[in-house]
């Protein structure tokens, strides 16, 4: 055997002294792990694992930023199983704030070294006036501390700036797909994770101890009122059975808008795009929440009718989407029917809940309570406040207030009610409220446009869906709970895939260039 041949995979840097110093850190950093281990530290050793791919991805982020979309979008939906195996530490919560920092300073840098101007969102005025009098309800005098204020305006507003970068990835058909193919299979591993997880219960993805602040969120149980029948609801990668069906509403829409563009482009693909529309819809059902089942049912007879008026009457593109309507709901009846026939007790459980607190028929029925009572309740229950004119500040009833109370030695608020437009009173007062609604009539009435824009072509599906989940998000969902808007996935995913409705509405020409020429 020839010496280069030892010696060419060692060639990292084509210098033989950068090539010996390399050879000692991996040498000396293999000593430090078997070291760890022998010693049976493996936490110390996670650590320095995810300290090591850190820095790694940091430093791919600032050299390509669209690497980094993929990095950022990937670590959001894994971040919390780390997190809840690492004691709920919250460095890890922070972590995807760090890559996302990286993200927006390696995009910023990248367009301006290419003298590219920025895109201006048609809603910028409005969403300015929102985002400063928030800023300004930081410093309100009736919060406790400042770090409310902090917290909430980073739940609001830290992931906005991904309405430029997802408006600047997808610049042509290759990078469109490439982006849902990658979004595809992660919806596929978590969401296959999540119905795993439902059968085999809390001890699957959770470690033996769960950390006391989400213990709670990670073990619920959810029993049918007539049959008393029980369903464990399943957390899959996440701290929190409610992220994780945040989580599902997000990929039904987004899997259903691709699934109908993979038909009428007649792309490599449709395979997985239906894979993952089945086993959305199996995840749905597993999940024992209300909640999930009713958003994915109204969002399927939305979505179903709306793609078939925005097609072309010339080709065959009312058949291709009709078509793909049938498929998606042959691969909803495939994957269904095969969680019956292989976990029938476990299905059983779910679709008794279902039928005996939804069903306007049943005795124990909720429906009108859950979704009209209840929440019109506690919206007026945010009047009985004394500051409700003028709220008690951003952040003060939010996602997250306990994390403040308890790191920051804040002086908990204890004020909130159980739905959205009612914490915005409580937090901003009425103005605010107002200020919320003008800036969700803008983002919806220019993401509608958009994809009114693109009636009659292939992207169609994927620009109505886009709008779709906007228009969810900001309205129906945050009236009743203003923490789906807050929760750091529904809202990156909001930003993300706004600025790509807005790009592919703006250049569709350039798109199908783009396509003919790959």
């Amino acid at each position: 055997m020839k010496l280069g041949a030892l010696r060419d995979p060692f060639d990292f840097f084509h210098n033989s002294g950068r090539n010996l110093l390399t050879a000692v850190l991996i040498a000396l950093a293999a000593y430090a792990c078997a070291y760890l281990v022998i010693k049976d530290d493996l936490l110390t050793l996670y650590y320095v694992g995810l300290a090591v791919l850190g820095i790694v991805a940091l430093v791919a982020i600032l050299k390509n930023w669209r690497a980094g979309v993929y990095y950022f979008v990937a670590w959001i939906a894994v971040e919390d199983l780390i997190r809840k195996f690492l004691g709920n530490n919250m460095i890890v919560y922070f972590a995807k704030d760090f890559l996302a920092i990286a993200l927006y300073l390696s995009f910023f840098v990248a367009r301006k070294s290419t003298l590219t101007k920025l895109w201006r969102p048609p809603f910028l005025i409005t969403f300015f006036v929102f985002f400063w009098y928030c800023v300004i309800q930081a410093f309100n005098p009736a919060s406790t501390s400042i770090f409310y204020g902090l917290m909430g305006l980073k739940l609001s507003f830290f992931y906005a700036p991904l309405l430029l970068v997802g408006n600047a990835l997808v610049d042509s058909e290759k990078e469109l797909r490439r982006f849902f193919f990658f979004n595809s299979v992660l919806i596929l591993a978590v969401a296959g994770f999540g119905i795993a997880q439902s059968i085999m219960g809390p001890t699957f993805l959770n470690p033996e101890v769960i950390q006391e602040d989400i213990r709670g969120l990670s073990t619920l149980y959810r029993v049918s009122p007539i049959t008393g029948l029980i369903a464990y609801r399943p957390t899959s990668f996440f701290v929190s059975a409610g992220r994780f069906q945040n989580f599902l509403v997000v990929s039904w829409v987004l899997a259903l808008g691709f699934g109908g563009f993979l038909l009428m482009r007649r792309q490599t693909g449709r395979l997985l795009g239906f894979t993952t529309v089945g086993v959305v819809a199996a995840a749905a059902l597993m999940a024992a929440s209300r909640g999930v089942f009713l958003w994915t049912l109204a969002s399927a007879m939305v979505l179903a009718p709306a793609v078939i008026w925005g097609a072309s009457w010339a080709g065959e593109q009312r058949i291709r989407i009709m078509r793909a309507i049938q498929r998606a709901a042959v691969f909803v009846a495939i994957t269904l029917s095969i969680l019956v026939c292989i976990f029938p007790r476990e299905v059983g459980s779910r679709l008794a809940i279902y039928a005996e607190t939804l069903s306007p028929y049943s005795p124990q029925s909720e429906l009108g309570l859950r979704t009209r009572d209840y929440p019109l309740q506690n919206f007026v229950a945010a009047f009985y406040y004394p500051r409700w004119p003028y709220g008690y500040g951003i952040g003060t009833a939010s996602l997250g207030v306990q994390y403040v109370a308890r790191i920051m030695h804040a002086m908990p608020m204890n004020i909130g009610v159980e739905n959205g437009y009612g914490q915005l009173v409580i937090e901003l007062g009425i103005v605010g409220l107002l200020l919320w609604i003008l800036l969700a009539y803008a983002i919806t009435r220019s993401a509608w446009r958009a994809a009114k824009n693109l009636k009659g072509t292939v992207w169609f599906p994927i620009g109505f869906a886009i709008f779709f989940y906007a228009f969810l998000l900001v309205f129906p969902m945050s009236f009743y709970g203003f923490v789906a808007y807050q929760d750091f996935v529904m809202n990156a995913y909001f930003w993300l895939t706004l600025g790509i409705l807005f790009r592919i509405s703006e250049v569709t020409g350039n798109l199908h260039t783009a396509q003919a020429s790959a």
